[in-house]
């Protein structure tokens, strides 16, 4: 089958067809093309659905990718980066594999297209020449022949008559064999060019045309190859990528696997665990016999032989309520709730034998604090003076036990690596100058002395601080005791201005059983606490004297959180009167409680009064 022998005279059809041919090609291109697109486009906006969902660095959310559940799902946006990686190959190899090709070939196409039908025509035209030839010999040989007839009737006609003269009839003779001479050269002449014409004519049926022809035809079936192995090459290309995108979706699946549930329970633990211990049991107060309340050593307070003894800095005092503070609880269950007693009329010790009145009064019932309790409101002043700036203590002194313990972990962690890095670049510049020391070409050995001085310092400071925060994580996890007040005041160096006044909002307001009230002074605006916790856990640390008191009379302290004094005893003020009338002094280092503010008189400190 060949189209020049089946479609000899089909020229201006197969023309039709062949650009037919062209414009399907150019509209497959068009359609990888868009494709190419669609897929680029597709890639850009998972590549942005990814990153949209990535954690912030330095940020909240990417604490909380340690949980194995979002770690799976930082993966799965790992994976859907890659994914869409893959359909960006796609797209790029679709370009130069069939869009490039193809608008190359196209090209090609053309060009050969247009070859072939200009021989085409011009074979055409050739063979209407010849016609035209053949034509006009025709014409030409017709008109002779008759010429030479009318000229052979004219000389019969002369001949006959005999009034013409014989010279007329010669020349009638002689006029008539030019004619017969011009019809036979005529007739030579036109059996020529129709022998030629019959030969181009048979060359152009079933040589040029066919050839021609044959030549489109094996053009077409070029392109109708090439456009399926583009097709083939289409498939080809997703094909190639299905393994990639299969282990991505692998990698998904084997992220969704890893996620363990015990895993999370135990890191939400290691996040929250506060180190505390939950309250014991609140004994029985039986108000009909008169009896002294005593409270439990596991209880809301300790007690000491029979006798309320508070204890300020020892690591025994636990968490009391996860859920509740300290300080409210403590101050309406074991606070005075009567006013002071005024002062005897003498100062003798006879004219009060037996001390205040006060703690001989009736408490209130245990329901009635509690009701008291469960309807006040908490006050959040500490966490409202974070939210406006405050920062945490430097001993992160606000946080529960195990999260401090952490917290300074991580910190000494930084400080070794900061270390780490000042000692390398200390050895760095001891190397280079040593080299500027051999070589003296290359650099002047005194211009790195300064450098070399600044990251010594760094480096010494830094240790200062990794030995200042390695006490505080030993001092918690117990390897130490707790610290003196001496030590405290050396670590009020490092801490400045603002540890002083987180650890006032941390102690607020004491309650004479030690524990935190909420009354708050005019100072509470710039008092800080975390977040998170707000002023439910103590400071482990003993409050700082702020003066002394010298005692004018003699004090029985029956009451929860009074403390006995004897006239003329001196002791040391941790906390001045508060407008309630009474001041809270300490005896050596383990005795501490409230007395009636007239009872004493007091020498403050001014250092430690006026921070």
């Amino acid at each position: 089958m060949s189209w020049g022998t089946e479609l000899w005279d089909q020229f201006d059809n197969l023309e039709k067809h062949t650009q037919w041919g062209i414009d399907i090609l150019e509209k497959y291109i068009k359609f990888v093309k868009e494709r190419t697109e669609i897929e680029l486009s597709y890639a850009k906006q998972l590549r942005n659905l990814s990153k949209k969902y990535q954690p912030k660095k330095n940020s909240k959310e990417e604490e909380e990718y340690k949980y194995t559940a979002c770690k799976a799902f930082l993966s799965t946006l790992n994976e859907m980066n890659d994914y869409a990686g893959q359909h960006e190959v796609i797209s790029e190899n679709m370009t130069s594999q069939i869009t490039v090709d193809l608008m190359r070939y196209v090209q090609e196409l053309k060009q050969e297209r247009k070859s072939n039908f200009h021989d085409g025509r011009k074979a055409q035209q050739h063979i209407e020449t010849c016609w035209k030839q053949l034509e006009s010999s025709k014409r030409r040989f017709e008109r002779d022949c008759k010429e030479a007839d009318r000229a052979q009737q004219y000389f019969e006609k002369m001949d006959a008559d005999i009034n013409v003269t014989k010279a007329d009839v010669e020349k009638a003779r002689q006029q008539a064999q030019i004619r017969q001479q011009m019809a036979e050269d005529s007739k030579a002449d036109y059996s020529l060019i129709l022998q030629r014409f019959n030969q181009e004519q048979w060359e152009y049926y079933h040589t040029h045309i066919p050839n021609i022809f044959q030549k489109i035809q094996e053009m077409e079936e070029r392109r109708i190859v090439r456009i399926g192995e583009s097709m083939k090459t289409y498939a080809e290309v997703d094909r190639q990528v299905i393994p990639i995108i299969g282990k991505c979706l692998d990698g998904i699946v084997k992220a969704a696997e890893s996620i363990d549930q015990k895993n999370d329970s135990q890191l939400v633990v290691e996040a929250y665990k506060s180190g505390f211990e939950p309250p014991g049991d609140i004994e029985f107060e039986d108000y009909t016999q008169p009896m002294k309340r005593t409270v439990s050593d596991n209880s809301l307070s300790s007690s000491k032989e029979g006798k309320p003894e508070l204890r300020f800095g020892g690591k025994s005092r636990g968490k009391l309520w996860p859920f509740i503070k300290k300080n409210k609880l403590m101050s309406l269950l074991t606070s005075p709730h009567q006013p002071p007693p005024p002062p005897p009329a003498s100062a003798s010790p006879s004219a009060v034998p037996n001390g205040p009145q006060s703690p001989k009064q009736p408490k209130e019932p245990l329901s009635h604090r509690f009701n008291e309790f469960m309807t006040s409101k908490p006050k959040i002043h500490c966490f409202r003076s974070l939210k406006r700036g405050g920062v945490t203590p430097e001993d992160f002194s606000n946080f529960p036990p195990e999260q401090r313990r952490k917290k300074l972990q991580q910190k000494v962690d930084d400080l070794n690596r900061e270390i780490q890095k000042e000692t390398d670049q200390r050895d760095a510049i001891t190397k280079m100058k040593d080299v500027y020391l051999k070589n003296p070409q290359m650099g002047d050995p005194a211009s790195l002395d300064q450098k070399l001085t600044e990251v010594t310092q760094n480096i010494e400071k830094l240790r200062l601080e990794a030995q200042k925060f390695e006490a505080w994580l030993a001092e918690v996890e117990g390897r130490l005791p707790a610290r003196s007040e001496q030590a405290r005041r050396q670590s009020g160096l490092y801490d400045g201005q603002t540890h002083q006044t987180v650890t006032n909002c941390a102690q607020d307001r004491e309650s004479p059983d030690g524990s935190y009230t909420e009354e708050q002074s005019q100072e509470s605006e710039h008092k800080v606490l975390a977040p998170d916790f707000d002023d439910e856990f103590d400071d482990e640390e003993p409050l700082p004297a702020i003066g002394t008191c010298k005692a004018l009379y003699t004090f029985e302290g029956q009451n929860e959180g009074t403390i006995s004094v004897v006239e003329g005893e001196t002791l040391s003020v941790i906390e001045e009167d508060k407008g309630d009338g009474w001041t809270r002094i300490r005896r050596n280092e383990d005795e501490e409680g409230y007395v009636p503010t007239s009872y004493v008189e007091v020498y403050l400190d001014k250092n430690a009064k006026g921070s």
